[in-house]
């Protein structure tokens, strides 16, 4: 493995951690042992004690066996905002011995039925709000295996916070078991037997290209991730961590949810992102870890006022999904005195398989491989191995990286190769590593525009729009053009100061801070850029 980073690696931490002998579920149920009176769930203004949360998830893993005729290695559709019941069926699918389909609230019908078909699902378990996306799927599923979830079941009768609309709604009684009736089966849960090797959550990617395709990962791949977190970003046992990505995406799943529950910390859950009750959440229950994306911090420090709040527990903020432009973390810096700890990961890898140093971060950056991890770079149609500051595809061997794609041989076969008698995943990501072993993202490969011939990076120009005093927020896609090919189309959201800005002044300027065929030939200027929930950018879109 490559060892150059090992020259800023975090003092105190060995370079390999041995592998986990139990299941994910078993990190809760030694939790709920040791620390069973804290507090594990928050949830606006009431609390759910770990000992609480154990005896629930018997009680729905129990329900889904018995009741739902649910059995060792089938899959349960999880498919929710935020909320308890979420983490509580999580957990209560993987006792079952079951496999966890996470599935975004945000997904249409036509989404839903992808997914829930090609995962081959027999249960699912969904915010009542969602029922008539369940209806419109038509998902041929038998009553008994669906059931509803009312989040205001879980929430505090005097929370003094802004509580999201669709979180204090009441039951509406849907035409299938709730969840209350689950938990008054009092069905007993199923004898846990699962290994490391075994079956445990089959997350969907982002679909770039085509369909999204079901990520298998095993106890053992997830495992990896959740036990290398909180010795990286320094979470020790009853910590107070801020959950405010989704959990249905494997970084808020693993950082949010699964890092807390195997520390035996307290989880402050909010359904919705809304940066006044973010603030007023970290001063009340003085917050020390926070998971984000660069859009939250933006709306984060854009907060009026957000100078009165007592943000000073705060330990350690960071992220991943998009770079974080170098004003915004300057502005983070100089409020709460923290870097910005930016990582690396992917679906295929259950989050990070690069985090910065916390002693040693840089902007921009997605930091240095962890634990076993041995990431490459590669030339990406003749495959060879590249060195120090050479673009290429970033390739990884890693013992968090999935087992291959659901039901999908040939986009498994496709999405690997062998190197020094090795498998390393390819993931379809352009970037390079400097000489001290810190590695850089440049764009998807798939992202690449090709201006008469030459290779323009979309999120390279980005970074560089990202410093001109007008704009806000930028995203860069390539049109077609019958001359060059391809030519490159800037849309840009402009900051609350400047009202204008005109084509001539923009292309001018960049003329000057790029080359010469990297500079936009067109500007849209919109208020807002579309972005999916995981923060992301859509820029397809576009």
């Amino acid at each position: 493995m490559q060892s150059r980073h090992y020259g800023v690696w975090p003092q105190n931490l060995p370079y390999s951690l041995p592998s986990v002998a139990s299941s994910v579920y078993e990190n809760l149920t030694s939790s709920s042992k040791n620390s069973p009176s804290s507090i594990a769930i928050k949830f606006y203004g009431k609390g759910l004690t770990y000992s609480d949360l154990y005896k629930e998830v018997k009680l729905i893993a129990g329900y889904l066996s018995a009741f739902a005729n649910v059995r060792q290695n089938d899959r349960v559709a999880l498919y929710m905002q935020n909320s308890p019941q979420f983490i509580i069926a999580y957990y209560a699918i993987l006792a079952a011995n079951a496999v966890v389909v996470p599935v975004n609230p945000m997904c249409k019908s036509a989404e839903l039925a992808h997914i829930f078909q090609d995962s081959q699902s027999k249960a699912i378990v969904f915010g009542q709000e969602l029922y008539n996306e369940i209806e419109s799927a038509n998902l041929n599923i038998k009553e008994r295996q669906l059931l509803a979830v009312t989040y205001s079941d879980y929430i505090g009768e005097n929370a003094n916070i802004d509580i999201p609309t669709s979180v204090k709604a009441k039951g509406t009684n849907p035409p299938c078991p709730t969840w209350s009736n689950a938990l008054e089966m009092n069905f007993s849960a199923p004898n846990h037997n699962r290994k490391p090797e075994d079956w445990c959550i089959i997350p969907y990617s982002s679909g770039t290209t085509g369909q999204p395709k079901g990520c298998l990962h095993t106890h053992k791949s997830a495992n990896a991730t959740i036990h290398a977190y909180p010795l990286w970003v320094g979470v020790k046992n009853g910590s107070q961590v801020l959950a405010t990505l989704p959990l249905c995406h494997v970084t808020g799943m693993q950082h949010s949810m699964n890092l807390p529950i195997l520390t035996g910390s307290t989880i402050h859950l909010m359904a919705r992102w809304n940066p006044q009750v973010a603030a007023e959440i970290i001063e009340k229950e003085r917050i020390q870890h926070w998971r984000s994306i660069t859009t939250t911090m933006i709306d984060f420090l854009s907060l009026e006022n957000i100078e009165k709040y007592d943000l000073s527990s705060l330990e350690a903020i960071g992220g991943g999904g998009a770079q974080m432009p170098e004003s915004v973390a300057e502005r983070m810096e100089k409020l709460l005195g923290l870097d910005y700890i930016e990582a690396y990961g992917l679906t295929e890898t259950m989050a990070p398989i690069h985090i910065n140093p916390i002693n040693s971060p840089r902007k921009q950056c997605l930091g240095i491989p962890i634990f076993d991890v041995d990431t490459r770079i590669i030339e990406p149609q003749h495959l060879e191995e590249l060195g120090p500051n050479q673009i290429g595809e970033i390739v990884v061997n890693a013992p968090q990286v999935f087992a291959g794609y659901w039901q999908n041989e040939d986009a498994t076969a496709d999405a690997f190769i062998s190197i020094d008698g090795k498998d390393f995943f390819r993931t379809g990501d352009i970037g390079y590593y400097d000489k001290d072993g810190y590695f850089y993202f440049v764009d998807r490969l798939k992202r690449m525009i090709n201006v008469s011939g030459l290779k323009v990076w979309p999120a390279e120009v980005e970074a560089i729009l990202h410093s001109h005093p007008a704009i806000l927020e930028a995203c860069v896609v390539g049109d077609s053009d019958p001359r060059t090919g391809e030519r490159v189309r800037a849309v840009v959201v402009l900051n609350d100061k400047e009202k204008k800005l005109s084509k001539d002044s923009f292309i001018e300027w960049c003329g000057k801070n790029m080359a010469h065929y990297k500079v936009p030939k067109s500007l849209e200027i919109r208020t807002n850029l579309p972005r999916g929930s995981a923060g992301k950018v859509l820029w397809k879109d576009l």
